[in-house]
Protein backbone atom coordinates (compact mmCIF):
# COMPACT_ATOMS: atom_id res chain seq x y z
CA UNK A 1 0.00 0.00 0.00
CA UNK A 2 1.41 3.37 -1.02
CA UNK A 3 1.90 6.19 1.46
CA UNK A 4 -1.37 8.20 1.88
CA UNK A 5 -0.04 11.53 0.68
CA UNK A 6 -3.43 13.22 0.48
CA UNK A 7 -4.33 12.25 4.02
CA UNK A 8 -0.94 13.45 5.22
CA UNK A 9 -1.46 16.83 3.54
CA UNK A 10 -4.65 17.38 5.55
CA UNK A 11 -3.60 15.67 8.79
CA UNK A 12 -0.35 17.65 9.22
CA UNK A 13 -2.04 21.05 9.80
CA UNK A 14 -4.72 19.37 11.94
CA UNK A 15 -2.03 17.87 14.18
CA UNK A 16 -0.29 21.23 14.15
CA UNK A 17 -3.49 22.90 15.35
CA UNK A 18 -3.74 20.51 18.30
CA UNK A 19 -0.05 20.88 19.16
CA UNK A 20 -0.19 24.68 18.93
CA UNK A 21 -3.28 24.89 21.11
CA UNK A 22 -1.56 22.71 23.73
CA UNK A 23 1.44 25.05 24.14
CA UNK A 24 1.45 26.64 27.62
CA UNK A 25 -0.19 30.06 27.79
CA UNK A 26 3.03 31.96 28.51
CA UNK A 27 4.92 30.37 25.61
CA UNK A 28 3.38 32.53 22.89
CA UNK A 29 6.52 32.72 20.77
CA UNK A 30 6.93 28.95 20.86
CA UNK A 31 3.32 28.56 19.68
CA UNK A 32 3.97 30.87 16.74
CA UNK A 33 7.08 29.01 15.63
CA UNK A 34 5.35 25.65 16.03
CA UNK A 35 2.43 26.77 13.87
CA UNK A 36 4.83 28.11 11.24
CA UNK A 37 6.80 24.84 11.29
CA UNK A 38 3.68 22.75 10.69
CA UNK A 39 2.53 25.07 7.89
CA UNK A 40 5.93 24.73 6.17
CA UNK A 41 5.82 20.94 6.59
CA UNK A 42 2.38 20.97 4.94
CA UNK A 43 3.80 23.04 2.09
CA UNK A 44 6.53 20.43 1.56
CA UNK A 45 4.00 17.58 1.41
CA UNK A 46 1.79 19.61 -0.95
CA UNK A 47 4.83 20.10 -3.19
CA UNK A 48 5.38 16.33 -3.20
CA UNK A 49 1.73 15.86 -4.22
CA UNK A 50 2.23 18.30 -7.10
CA UNK A 51 5.39 16.50 -8.23
CA UNK A 52 3.80 13.07 -7.99
CA UNK A 53 0.73 14.13 -9.97
CA UNK A 54 0.88 13.28 -13.69
CA UNK A 55 -1.26 15.71 -15.74
CA UNK A 56 -1.46 13.17 -18.57
CA UNK A 57 -2.43 10.30 -16.27
CA UNK A 58 -5.78 9.28 -14.80
CA UNK A 59 -8.30 11.97 -13.97
CA UNK A 60 -8.11 11.33 -10.21
CA UNK A 61 -4.75 10.30 -8.81
CA UNK A 62 -3.17 9.47 -5.45
CA UNK A 63 -6.57 8.04 -4.56
CA UNK A 64 -7.51 6.62 -1.17
CA UNK A 65 -10.68 4.71 -0.39
CA UNK A 66 -11.75 3.18 2.93
CA UNK A 67 -15.09 2.17 4.39
CA UNK A 68 -16.30 4.68 6.95
CA UNK A 69 -20.04 4.61 7.74
CA UNK A 70 -21.09 1.39 6.02
CA UNK A 71 -24.77 1.59 6.96
CA UNK A 72 -25.11 4.86 5.06
CA UNK A 73 -22.72 4.07 2.21
CA UNK A 74 -20.28 6.79 3.28
CA UNK A 75 -16.64 6.20 2.41
CA UNK A 76 -13.41 8.01 3.15
CA UNK A 77 -12.50 8.64 -0.49
CA UNK A 78 -9.85 11.06 -1.63
CA UNK A 79 -8.42 11.89 -5.03
CA UNK A 80 -7.07 14.91 -6.88
CA UNK A 81 -7.18 16.19 -10.42
CA UNK A 82 -5.06 19.03 -11.75
CA UNK A 83 -7.47 21.67 -10.44
CA UNK A 84 -7.41 20.18 -6.95
CA UNK A 85 -3.60 19.99 -6.96
CA UNK A 86 -3.33 23.66 -7.98
CA UNK A 87 -5.65 24.79 -5.18
CA UNK A 88 -3.99 22.60 -2.56
CA UNK A 89 -0.67 24.16 -3.57
CA UNK A 90 -2.21 27.65 -3.30
CA UNK A 91 -3.54 26.92 0.19
CA UNK A 92 -0.31 25.40 1.44
CA UNK A 93 1.68 28.31 -0.03
CA UNK A 94 -0.41 31.06 1.54
CA UNK A 95 -0.78 29.75 5.09
CA UNK A 96 2.89 30.30 6.14
CA UNK A 97 2.60 33.90 4.93
CA UNK A 98 -0.71 34.33 6.76
CA UNK A 99 0.96 33.11 9.96
CA UNK A 100 3.97 35.39 9.51
CA UNK A 101 1.79 38.38 8.70
CA UNK A 102 -0.33 37.78 11.78
CA UNK A 103 2.67 37.16 14.03
CA UNK A 104 1.64 39.80 16.57
CA UNK A 105 -2.08 40.08 15.84
CA UNK A 106 -3.21 37.80 18.68
CA UNK A 107 -0.80 38.93 21.39
CA UNK A 108 -2.41 40.37 24.54
CA UNK A 109 -3.21 44.04 24.31
CA UNK A 110 -0.82 46.16 26.31
CA UNK A 111 -3.07 49.18 26.74
CA UNK A 112 -4.66 48.08 29.99
CA UNK A 113 -7.62 46.39 28.31
CA UNK A 114 -8.81 43.23 29.98
CA UNK A 115 -9.61 41.57 26.68
CA UNK A 116 -7.26 38.59 26.23
CA UNK A 117 -6.29 37.47 22.76
CA UNK A 118 -5.06 33.88 23.05
CA UNK A 119 -2.13 33.56 20.68
CA UNK A 120 -2.20 29.77 20.70
CA UNK A 121 -5.88 29.70 19.77
CA UNK A 122 -5.42 32.13 16.89
CA UNK A 123 -2.73 30.11 15.14
CA UNK A 124 -4.39 26.78 15.95
CA UNK A 125 -7.59 27.97 14.26
CA UNK A 126 -5.66 29.04 11.15
CA UNK A 127 -4.08 25.58 10.86
CA UNK A 128 -7.46 23.93 11.45
CA UNK A 129 -8.99 25.93 8.59
CA UNK A 130 -6.08 24.88 6.37
CA UNK A 131 -6.69 21.20 7.15
CA UNK A 132 -10.40 21.44 6.37
CA UNK A 133 -9.90 23.38 3.15
CA UNK A 134 -7.29 20.93 1.86
CA UNK A 135 -9.44 17.87 2.52
CA UNK A 136 -12.33 19.65 0.77
CA UNK A 137 -10.16 19.89 -2.34
CA UNK A 138 -9.35 16.17 -2.01
CA UNK A 139 -12.71 14.59 -1.12
CA UNK A 140 -14.38 12.49 -3.82
CA UNK A 141 -17.15 11.28 -1.52
CA UNK A 142 -19.95 13.85 -1.57
CA UNK A 143 -20.87 13.35 2.09
CA UNK A 144 -17.23 13.61 3.21
CA UNK A 145 -16.91 16.84 1.26
CA UNK A 146 -20.08 18.20 2.84
CA UNK A 147 -18.83 17.55 6.38
CA UNK A 148 -15.68 19.61 5.94
CA UNK A 149 -17.42 22.19 3.73
CA UNK A 150 -19.59 22.96 6.75
CA UNK A 151 -17.08 22.28 9.54
CA UNK A 152 -14.69 24.99 8.36
CA UNK A 153 -17.33 27.56 9.34
CA UNK A 154 -16.64 26.96 13.03
CA UNK A 155 -12.97 28.04 13.18
CA UNK A 156 -13.67 30.86 10.74
CA UNK A 157 -16.47 32.14 12.98
CA UNK A 158 -14.07 32.40 15.93
CA UNK A 159 -11.32 33.96 13.82
CA UNK A 160 -13.68 36.70 12.65
CA UNK A 161 -15.56 37.29 15.88
CA UNK A 162 -12.80 36.65 18.40
CA UNK A 163 -9.75 38.13 16.68
CA UNK A 164 -11.03 41.25 14.98
CA UNK A 165 -9.14 44.20 13.55
CA UNK A 166 -7.81 46.60 16.21
CA UNK A 167 -7.76 49.49 13.74
CA UNK A 168 -11.51 49.84 13.27
CA UNK A 169 -13.12 53.28 13.22
CA UNK A 170 -15.19 52.51 16.35
CA UNK A 171 -14.50 52.34 20.05
CA UNK A 172 -13.65 48.99 21.62
CA UNK A 173 -17.22 48.22 22.69
CA UNK A 174 -18.76 49.10 19.34
CA UNK A 175 -15.92 47.32 17.52
CA UNK A 176 -16.74 44.13 19.45
CA UNK A 177 -20.38 44.51 18.40
CA UNK A 178 -19.36 44.94 14.76
CA UNK A 179 -17.11 41.87 14.90
CA UNK A 180 -19.87 39.82 16.45
CA UNK A 181 -22.32 40.97 13.80
CA UNK A 182 -19.90 40.13 10.97
CA UNK A 183 -19.13 36.68 12.41
CA UNK A 184 -22.79 35.80 12.95
CA UNK A 185 -23.73 37.03 9.47
CA UNK A 186 -20.94 34.94 7.95
CA UNK A 187 -22.09 31.89 9.89
CA UNK A 188 -25.82 32.25 9.19
CA UNK A 189 -25.42 32.85 5.44
CA UNK A 190 -23.16 29.83 5.05
CA UNK A 191 -25.23 27.63 7.36
CA UNK A 192 -28.39 28.30 5.35
CA UNK A 193 -26.51 27.42 2.17
CA UNK A 194 -25.15 24.29 3.85
CA UNK A 195 -28.57 23.14 5.05
CA UNK A 196 -30.00 23.46 1.55
CA UNK A 197 -27.02 21.52 0.24
CA UNK A 198 -27.58 18.80 2.87
CA UNK A 199 -31.09 18.27 1.54
CA UNK A 200 -29.62 17.97 -1.97
CA UNK A 201 -26.93 15.54 -0.76
CA UNK A 202 -29.59 13.31 0.78
CA UNK A 203 -31.66 13.57 -2.40
CA UNK A 204 -28.65 12.58 -4.49
CA UNK A 205 -28.12 9.49 -2.35
CA UNK A 206 -31.78 8.51 -2.70
CA UNK A 207 -31.55 8.82 -6.48
CA UNK A 208 -28.06 7.40 -7.03
CA UNK A 209 -27.68 5.01 -4.07
CA UNK A 210 -24.12 6.25 -3.47
CA UNK A 211 -22.13 9.23 -2.26
CA UNK A 212 -19.09 8.31 -4.37
CA UNK A 213 -18.39 10.93 -7.02
CA UNK A 214 -16.65 8.42 -9.29
CA UNK A 215 -19.46 5.86 -9.00
CA UNK A 216 -22.20 8.38 -9.70
CA UNK A 217 -20.31 9.94 -12.61
CA UNK A 218 -19.64 6.48 -14.11
CA UNK A 219 -23.30 5.54 -13.74
CA UNK A 220 -24.32 8.76 -15.48
CA UNK A 221 -21.85 8.10 -18.28
CA UNK A 222 -22.89 4.50 -18.99
CA UNK A 223 -26.61 5.23 -18.74
CA UNK A 224 -27.33 3.07 -15.70
CA UNK A 225 -28.35 6.19 -13.74
CA UNK A 226 -30.95 8.32 -15.42
CA UNK A 227 -32.16 11.26 -13.34
CA UNK A 228 -35.49 12.84 -14.13
CA UNK A 229 -35.03 16.34 -15.51
CA UNK A 230 -36.79 18.12 -12.65
CA UNK A 231 -34.95 16.03 -10.06
CA UNK A 232 -31.58 16.85 -11.54
CA UNK A 233 -32.41 20.55 -11.66
CA UNK A 234 -33.55 20.64 -8.03
CA UNK A 235 -30.44 18.79 -6.86
CA UNK A 236 -28.24 21.11 -8.91
CA UNK A 237 -29.87 24.18 -7.36
CA UNK A 238 -29.31 22.78 -3.86
CA UNK A 239 -25.60 22.29 -4.49
CA UNK A 240 -25.12 25.51 -6.45
CA UNK A 241 -26.85 27.70 -3.86
CA UNK A 242 -24.40 26.60 -1.14
CA UNK A 243 -21.41 27.11 -3.43
CA UNK A 244 -22.68 30.53 -4.58
CA UNK A 245 -22.92 31.68 -0.95
CA UNK A 246 -19.38 30.51 -0.26
CA UNK A 247 -17.97 31.96 -3.51
CA UNK A 248 -19.67 34.58 -3.02
CA UNK A 249 -21.96 35.40 -5.96
CA UNK A 250 -24.35 38.36 -6.12
CA UNK A 251 -26.87 38.65 -4.42
CA UNK A 252 -25.56 36.20 -1.79
CA UNK A 253 -22.37 38.21 -1.23
CA UNK A 254 -23.29 40.66 1.52
CA UNK A 255 -21.53 38.75 4.31
CA UNK A 256 -18.09 39.16 2.70
CA UNK A 257 -17.49 42.95 3.11
CA UNK A 258 -18.52 42.73 6.77
CA UNK A 259 -16.33 39.70 7.46
CA UNK A 260 -13.25 41.07 5.69
CA UNK A 261 -13.71 44.54 7.14
CA UNK A 262 -13.87 43.36 10.75
CA UNK A 263 -11.25 40.58 10.51
CA UNK A 264 -7.52 41.12 10.77
CA UNK A 265 -5.73 41.35 7.40
CA UNK A 266 -4.34 37.75 7.60
CA UNK A 267 -7.80 36.38 8.43
CA UNK A 268 -9.29 38.44 5.58
CA UNK A 269 -6.77 36.75 3.28
CA UNK A 270 -7.79 33.38 4.69
CA UNK A 271 -11.43 34.16 3.86
CA UNK A 272 -11.15 35.42 0.30
CA UNK A 273 -7.95 33.76 -0.94
CA UNK A 274 -8.46 30.31 0.59
CA UNK A 275 -11.91 29.50 2.02
CA UNK A 276 -13.99 31.12 -0.73
CA UNK A 277 -12.14 29.10 -3.38
CA UNK A 278 -13.88 25.98 -2.08
CA UNK A 279 -17.13 27.35 -3.51
CA UNK A 280 -15.89 27.92 -7.04
CA UNK A 281 -13.88 24.69 -7.00
CA UNK A 282 -16.99 22.75 -5.99
CA UNK A 283 -18.93 24.22 -8.92
CA UNK A 284 -16.42 22.59 -11.26
CA UNK A 285 -16.09 19.30 -9.39
CA UNK A 286 -19.66 18.63 -8.30
CA UNK A 287 -22.17 20.81 -10.18
CA UNK A 288 -20.81 20.22 -13.66
CA UNK A 289 -19.81 16.61 -13.14
CA UNK A 290 -22.90 15.36 -11.28
CA UNK A 291 -25.55 17.49 -12.98
CA UNK A 292 -24.35 18.28 -16.53
CA UNK A 293 -27.76 18.86 -18.10
CA UNK A 294 -28.98 21.02 -15.21
CA UNK A 295 -25.74 23.00 -15.40
CA UNK A 296 -26.42 23.82 -19.03
CA UNK A 297 -30.05 24.64 -18.19
CA UNK A 298 -29.01 27.12 -15.49
CA UNK A 299 -26.12 28.66 -17.44
CA UNK A 300 -27.94 31.75 -18.85
CA UNK A 301 -29.11 32.88 -15.38
CA UNK A 302 -25.73 32.16 -13.76
CA UNK A 303 -23.90 34.13 -16.45
CA UNK A 304 -26.15 37.13 -15.78
CA UNK A 305 -25.54 36.86 -12.02
CA UNK A 306 -21.78 36.60 -12.63
CA UNK A 307 -21.93 39.67 -14.87
CA UNK A 308 -23.80 41.61 -12.18
CA UNK A 309 -21.15 40.54 -9.63
CA UNK A 310 -18.37 41.81 -11.88
CA UNK A 311 -19.86 45.25 -12.46
CA UNK A 312 -21.60 45.68 -9.08
CA UNK A 313 -18.54 44.65 -7.06
CA UNK A 314 -16.28 46.96 -9.06
CA UNK A 315 -18.68 49.92 -8.79
CA UNK A 316 -18.96 49.57 -5.02
CA UNK A 317 -15.18 49.23 -4.74
CA UNK A 318 -14.83 52.60 -6.49
CA UNK A 319 -16.97 54.28 -3.85
CA UNK A 320 -15.42 52.73 -0.74
CA UNK A 321 -13.75 54.79 1.98
CA UNK A 322 -12.43 51.75 3.89
CA UNK A 323 -9.35 50.04 2.42
CA UNK A 324 -10.33 46.53 3.47
CA UNK A 325 -13.91 46.83 2.29
CA UNK A 326 -12.58 48.08 -1.05
CA UNK A 327 -10.54 44.89 -1.43
CA UNK A 328 -13.62 42.87 -0.41
CA UNK A 329 -15.80 44.38 -3.13
CA UNK A 330 -12.98 43.99 -5.63
CA UNK A 331 -12.92 40.28 -4.73
CA UNK A 332 -16.66 40.00 -5.38
CA UNK A 333 -15.97 41.35 -8.86
CA UNK A 334 -13.13 38.89 -9.36
CA UNK A 335 -15.26 35.94 -8.24
CA UNK A 336 -17.77 37.06 -10.86
CA UNK A 337 -15.04 36.57 -13.49
CA UNK A 338 -14.25 33.12 -12.10
CA UNK A 339 -17.88 31.97 -12.22
CA UNK A 340 -18.28 33.54 -15.66
CA UNK A 341 -15.36 31.45 -16.91
CA UNK A 342 -16.72 28.25 -15.36
CA UNK A 343 -20.17 28.56 -16.93
CA UNK A 344 -19.02 29.90 -20.28
CA UNK A 345 -18.57 26.18 -21.01
CA UNK A 346 -15.40 26.64 -23.04
CA UNK A 347 -11.96 25.21 -22.38
CA UNK A 348 -10.41 28.69 -22.40
CA UNK A 349 -13.00 29.98 -19.96
CA UNK A 350 -12.66 27.11 -17.51
CA UNK A 351 -8.85 27.10 -17.71
CA UNK A 352 -8.90 30.85 -17.12
CA UNK A 353 -11.30 30.43 -14.18
CA UNK A 354 -9.03 27.87 -12.55
CA UNK A 355 -5.95 30.04 -13.07
CA UNK A 356 -7.95 32.98 -11.73
CA UNK A 357 -8.64 31.09 -8.49
CA UNK A 358 -4.91 30.62 -7.96
CA UNK A 359 -3.78 34.03 -9.17
CA UNK A 360 -6.52 35.92 -7.36
CA UNK A 361 -5.48 34.17 -4.17
CA UNK A 362 -1.87 35.30 -4.54
CA UNK A 363 -2.60 38.86 -5.71
CA UNK A 364 -5.26 39.50 -3.07
CA UNK A 365 -2.95 38.11 -0.39
CA UNK A 366 -0.17 40.45 -1.49
CA UNK A 367 -2.41 43.53 -1.58
CA UNK A 368 -4.35 42.80 1.63
CA UNK A 369 -1.29 41.89 3.69
CA UNK A 370 0.58 45.06 2.68
CA UNK A 371 -2.59 47.02 3.42
CA UNK A 372 -2.69 45.31 6.81
CA UNK A 373 0.89 46.35 7.54
CA UNK A 374 -0.03 49.93 6.62
CA UNK A 375 -3.20 49.91 8.74
CA UNK A 376 -1.36 48.52 11.76
CA UNK A 377 1.11 51.42 11.60
CA UNK A 378 -1.44 54.20 11.26
CA UNK A 379 -4.27 52.61 13.25
CA UNK A 380 -6.92 53.45 10.66
CA UNK A 381 -8.63 51.69 7.75
CA UNK A 382 -10.00 54.91 6.25
CA UNK A 383 -8.47 55.98 2.94
CA UNK A 384 -8.90 59.66 3.84
CA UNK A 385 -6.47 59.30 6.76
CA UNK A 386 -3.55 58.58 4.44
CA UNK A 387 -1.53 60.54 1.92
CA UNK A 388 2.12 60.85 0.94
CA UNK A 389 3.05 57.44 2.36
CA UNK A 390 5.45 56.73 -0.51
CA UNK A 391 7.74 59.53 0.74
CA UNK A 392 8.16 58.06 4.23
CA UNK A 393 7.80 54.34 3.39
CA UNK A 394 8.81 53.82 -0.26
CA UNK A 395 9.17 50.01 -0.09
CA UNK A 396 5.74 49.66 1.49
CA UNK A 397 4.27 51.92 -1.19
CA UNK A 398 6.04 50.03 -3.97
CA UNK A 399 4.80 46.61 -2.87
CA UNK A 400 1.32 48.06 -2.37
CA UNK A 401 1.42 49.33 -5.96
CA UNK A 402 2.47 45.95 -7.36
CA UNK A 403 -0.31 44.22 -5.42
CA UNK A 404 -2.78 46.75 -6.76
CA UNK A 405 -1.54 46.40 -10.35
CA UNK A 406 -1.93 42.63 -10.05
CA UNK A 407 -5.49 43.18 -8.83
CA UNK A 408 -6.32 45.17 -11.97
CA UNK A 409 -4.70 42.39 -14.09
CA UNK A 410 -1.79 44.36 -15.54
CA UNK A 411 -0.03 42.45 -18.35
CA UNK A 412 3.11 40.78 -17.02
CA UNK A 413 1.49 39.87 -13.71
CA UNK A 414 -0.26 36.54 -13.11
CA UNK A 415 -3.96 37.61 -13.04
CA UNK A 416 -3.73 39.06 -16.57
CA UNK A 417 -3.49 35.61 -18.18
CA UNK A 418 -6.45 34.38 -16.14
CA UNK A 419 -8.70 37.30 -16.97
CA UNK A 420 -7.72 37.22 -20.64
CA UNK A 421 -8.61 33.53 -20.94
CA UNK A 422 -11.93 34.03 -19.16
CA UNK A 423 -12.89 36.88 -21.49
CA UNK A 424 -11.75 35.05 -24.63
CA UNK A 425 -13.59 31.90 -23.59
CA UNK A 426 -16.75 33.84 -22.77
CA UNK A 427 -16.64 35.97 -25.91
CA UNK A 428 -16.30 32.93 -28.18
CA UNK A 429 -19.68 31.60 -27.02
CA UNK A 430 -21.43 34.67 -25.54
CA UNK A 431 -19.96 37.76 -27.25
CA UNK A 432 -22.36 40.29 -25.69
CA UNK A 433 -21.66 39.07 -22.15
CA UNK A 434 -17.94 39.03 -22.89
CA UNK A 435 -18.05 42.66 -24.03
CA UNK A 436 -20.04 43.85 -21.00
CA UNK A 437 -17.67 42.00 -18.66
CA UNK A 438 -14.79 44.17 -19.86
CA UNK A 439 -16.37 47.05 -17.91
CA UNK A 440 -14.99 45.31 -14.83
CA UNK A 441 -11.44 45.81 -16.17
CA UNK A 442 -11.95 49.56 -16.61
CA UNK A 443 -13.45 49.92 -13.14
CA UNK A 444 -10.65 47.84 -11.60
CA UNK A 445 -8.10 50.28 -13.00
CA UNK A 446 -10.14 53.13 -11.54
CA UNK A 447 -10.51 51.86 -7.98
CA UNK A 448 -6.95 50.56 -7.78
CA UNK A 449 -5.21 53.66 -9.08
CA UNK A 450 -7.43 56.03 -7.12
CA UNK A 451 -6.68 54.03 -3.96
CA UNK A 452 -2.95 54.30 -4.59
CA UNK A 453 -3.16 58.00 -5.47
CA UNK A 454 -5.11 58.88 -2.32
CA UNK A 455 -3.02 56.87 0.10
CA UNK A 456 0.51 56.97 -1.27
CA UNK A 457 1.01 60.15 -3.31
CA UNK A 458 0.77 63.85 -2.55
CA UNK A 459 2.10 65.71 0.48
CA UNK A 460 2.73 63.77 3.66
CA UNK A 461 -0.03 64.30 6.19
CA UNK A 462 1.34 65.13 9.64
CA UNK A 463 -0.24 62.01 11.12
CA UNK A 464 1.62 59.84 8.59
CA UNK A 465 5.13 61.18 9.16
CA UNK A 466 5.95 58.42 11.62
CA UNK A 467 4.93 55.52 9.37
CA UNK A 468 7.87 53.11 9.19
CA UNK A 469 8.85 51.13 6.12
CA UNK A 470 8.50 47.35 5.86
CA UNK A 471 10.63 45.32 8.24
CA UNK A 472 12.42 42.03 7.63
CA UNK A 473 9.50 39.81 8.68
CA UNK A 474 7.08 41.80 6.54
CA UNK A 475 9.40 41.67 3.53
CA UNK A 476 9.63 37.90 4.01
CA UNK A 477 5.85 37.83 3.60
CA UNK A 478 5.49 40.18 0.64
CA UNK A 479 8.53 39.58 -1.59
CA UNK A 480 7.87 35.87 -2.33
CA UNK A 481 4.23 36.61 -3.21
CA UNK A 482 5.30 39.33 -5.64
CA UNK A 483 7.92 37.00 -7.11
CA UNK A 484 5.26 34.35 -7.75
CA UNK A 485 2.97 36.95 -9.35
CA UNK A 486 5.72 37.99 -11.75
CA UNK A 487 6.84 34.43 -12.49
CA UNK A 488 3.33 33.16 -13.30
CA UNK A 489 2.62 36.34 -15.24
CA UNK A 490 5.60 35.77 -17.50
CA UNK A 491 5.54 31.96 -17.53
CA UNK A 492 2.09 30.48 -16.72
CA UNK A 493 2.89 27.15 -18.44
CA UNK A 494 3.36 25.12 -15.22
CA UNK A 495 -0.18 25.97 -14.16
CA UNK A 496 -1.82 25.60 -17.56
CA UNK A 497 -0.23 22.18 -18.13
CA UNK A 498 -1.54 21.11 -14.74
CA UNK A 499 -5.16 22.21 -15.12
CA UNK A 500 -5.88 21.83 -18.86
CA UNK A 501 -6.35 18.02 -18.80
CA UNK A 502 -8.81 18.37 -15.90
CA UNK A 503 -10.69 21.05 -17.85
CA UNK A 504 -10.98 18.68 -20.82
CA UNK A 505 -12.59 16.10 -18.56
CA UNK A 506 -15.05 18.69 -17.26
CA UNK A 507 -15.93 19.78 -20.79
CA UNK A 508 -16.56 16.13 -21.63
CA UNK A 509 -18.83 15.79 -18.58
CA UNK A 510 -21.15 18.52 -19.85
CA UNK A 511 -20.86 17.33 -23.48
CA UNK A 512 -19.57 20.67 -24.69
CA UNK A 513 -17.03 21.51 -27.36
CA UNK A 514 -15.35 24.83 -28.02
CA UNK A 515 -17.11 26.97 -30.66
CA UNK A 516 -15.46 26.92 -34.05
CA UNK A 517 -14.12 30.23 -35.38
CA UNK A 518 -16.68 31.94 -37.59
CA UNK A 519 -14.00 33.01 -40.07
CA UNK A 520 -11.86 30.11 -41.27
CA UNK A 521 -8.48 30.54 -42.88
CA UNK A 522 -8.64 30.42 -46.67
CA UNK A 523 -7.09 27.34 -48.24
CA UNK A 524 -4.38 27.94 -50.74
Amino acid sequence: MSFPLLTATAVLPAVGAIATAAVPAKQRTAAKWLALLFSLATLVVAAVVAVRFDPDGDRYQLTESHAWIKDFGVRYELGVDGIGVALIALTALLIPFVILAGWNDADPLETGSRRWRPTQGFFALILLVEAMVIISFEATDVFLFYIFFEAMLIPMYFLIGGFGDRAGPHGEKEAATQRSYAAVKFLLYNLVGGLIMLAAVIGLYVVAGSFSLSEIAAARANGSLDMATNTERLLFLGFFFAFAVKAPLWPLHTWLPNAMGEATAPVAVLITAVVDKVGTFAMLRFCLQLFPEASKWATPVILVLALISIVYGALLAVGQRDIKRLVAYASISHFGFIILGIFAMTSQGQSGATLYMVNHGISTAALMLVAGFLISRRGSRLIADYGGVQKVAPVLAGTFLIGGLATLSLPGLAPFVSEFLVLVGTFSRYPVIGIIATIGIVLAALYTLVLYQRTMTGPVKPSNEGIADLKARELTVVVPLIAVLIFLGVYPKPLTELVNPAVKHTMSDVHKKDPKPEVEAAHK
